[in-house]
């Protein structure tokens, strides 16, 4: 879906990146956002998402919600609620009024909401790729590269402020052309949890039908 020069461009920039040894100062940085919410009992967001694709012509752009307590995690997007209690996941369909339930699976959840925060310690390259200023904040700008060149998510961009190493956005690019950006809005450390915070409470969903593929 790329042109020939946007894809040689994309596959150098991998090349460099994949190559390179770890960024000392990329790392100094990550290890103190990733301690930032480590040391959270939980926290909590609202988040945008936007897809683009330009070459397919798409920008669309959806609003959520997510809560985060160590690998558990409930998001709200589009329609569906995601629970995970880092057993099992619920995803509940609202409009057919519908939950499918599975195990969790390690692998597929590499890229979940609860693990975001520390993607880079294990399985990619990283680098320093310099500063950028958005709204009067000044944000550290880190790219990280999959070692396994079969990730169909090439690269992810993140934006960390240099004031209190929070985590305000990052970028996912992935090999069809699409990139998805995550901002976060509203955030709140250590709320309080509800004890079912981290899994599907039927009755708390009148009619719901029930699909389980444990």
């Amino acid at each position: 879906m790329k042109k020939l020069l946007s894809l040689l461009v994309v596959a150098l920039l991998f090349v460099n990146l994949a190559q390179a040894q770890q960024d000392p100062k990329a790392s100094k940085i990550l290890d103190a956002m990733s301690q930032k919410y480590r040391t959270m009992k939980a926290f909590k967001a609202d988040f945008a998402q936007t897809l683009e694709n330009s070459s397919a012509k798409v920008k669309e752009t959806m609003e959520g919600n997510i809560l985060v307590s160590g690998e558990k995690y409930r998001l709200g997007v589009s329609g569906q609620e995601i629970i995970n209690d880092g057993k099992l996941m619920w995803t509940f369909l609202k409009d057919a009024n519908e939950v499918t339930i599975m195990e969790s699976d390690e692998e597929a959840e590499s890229m979940s909401p609860s693990k975001i925060f520390d993607m880079y310690k294990k399985g990619y390259k990283y680098s320093y790729a310099g500063t950028e200023t958005k709204e009067g904040a000044t944000y550290d700008v880190i790219e990280l590269a999959p070692e396994d060149r079969k990730n169909p998510i090439y690269k992810v961009r993140l934006f960390i402020n240099q004031k209190d190493k929070s985590l305000k956005s990052w970028e996912m690019f992935r090999n069809n052309g699409s990139r998805y950006t995550y901002t976060i809005k509203n955030f709140q450390s250590n709320p309080t949890l509800a004890s079912d915070a981290f899994i599907f409470n039927k009755a708390k969903y009148k009619g719901v039908q029930v699909v389980d593929l444990r």
